[in-house]
């Protein structure tokens, strides 16, 4: 045992996108951009819904809030580190940096695809059933639901990571992606980890596809009652629903084709692991921003009010300006 100790890895090296330099130049400014971009969109959108009164009384918009928090802190356990990495010649990561950064990874991964489950309930409730809306959808059960969709994602890291901090890592520690993706970094143990790679992809892969299905169901079922109500009513559905039924098919999408390919396609795994962790979180201000009437309504008034108090604030100023002349 004191063998192995002492040969025990204290880091793992990254082999990032490319090893060519003009390509990580060029990528360090796109995902610097890119980042700039998700950390604007999605910080907007919670400003927005908690400071709008409108968007503030709305169940919906709290749960949009919560997956634009998700999003920002996806994006920052990964981003900024591969976005630092390029420019570095060796790409390292601590060994319980790797580890916390699966751990959050898989916290936060859980949590937003239990959310998609309850955003998904709330378009049910809101459109099949409206005039129960206000009552269902209270205070207390979207506390509820959130506290839910975090006690979730924090199970299925845990079940998943307290078997992965005690492996012993003694041989090779060279990780082929942009960050620490756990199915990868549970071969380099040197120890027997076949089962432990059984549970990764029955957790992990199942619970994408479960919540997948899950809400393509809820969304067939809204689909299928709304025609029974009025055509304005069907339209506003089928805008509603569009939006939302893309973006979860892009997250959940690679997901699954991660966690269920037979086959190892390391290009594939990149790919993918970009896609995750900086496409993804871009969508959702893009989609909830440009093609949502409440918040461009919240944008104009936000921007009204702007307008207002830049007013108020000259005038006042002048009005100040105007005593002290006359005093002096």
């Amino acid at each position: 045992m004191d063998v192995k100790n002492s040969f025990m890895i204290s880091e793992f090296v990254l082999l990032g996108l490319t090893s060519t330099w003009e390509l990580e130049i060029f990528f360090f400014c796109i995902f610097l951009l890119t980042y700039a971009a998700i950390m604007a969109g999605n910080l907007f959108i919670v400003i927005m819904v908690t400071c709008d009164s409108h968007l503030h009384s709305k169940p919906m918009y709290f749960l949009l809030g919560n997956l634009s928090f998700l999003d920002m802190s996806i994006s920052t356990i990964t981003t900024p580190k591969m976005i630092t990495d390029f420019l570095r010649e060796k790409k390292t990561i601590s060994l319980w940096g790797c580890m916390a950064q699966m751990f959050f990874l898989h916290f936060l991964g859980g949590s937003e695809m239990t959310l998609l489950i309850v955003m998904a309930v709330d378009h049910y409730i809101a459109i099949c059933k409206p005039l129960h809306y206000t009552s269902i959808m209270s205070c207390r059960v979207l506390v509820g639901s959130g506290l839910l969709s975090w006690a979730v994602g924090f199970v299925h890291t845990m079940s998943q990571m307290v078997f992965t901090v005690t492996l012993p890592f003694c041989g090779p520690n060279v990780v082929d992606d942009i960050f620490c993706e756990l199915p990868l970094v549970i071969k380099l143990a040197c120890t027997e980890t076949y089962v432990l790679e059984l549970l990764v992809i029955a957790d992990s892969g199942l619970l994408s596809f479960t919540c997948f299905t899950l809400l393509l169901i809820s969304y067939t079922v809204i689909l299928v009652t709304v025609p029974h109500g009025s055509s304005d009513g069907l339209s506003r559905a089928l805008s509603t629903l569009s939006a939302h039924i893309t973006m979860v098919t892009l997250f959940f999408g690679p997901c699954i084709f991660i966690y269920t390919w037979p086959f190892s396609i390391l290009s594939m795994d990149k790919f993918l692991s970009v896609f995750y962790s900086v496409i993804t979180p871009l969508l959702n201000p893009i989609i909830y921003t440009l093609r949502n009437r409440e918040m461009k309504s919240a944008m104009s008034r936000m921007k009204t009010q702007c307008i207002n108090f830049r007013h108020t604030f000259w005038t006042t100023t002048m009005k100040m300006n105007g005593i002290s002349g006359k005093l002096m």
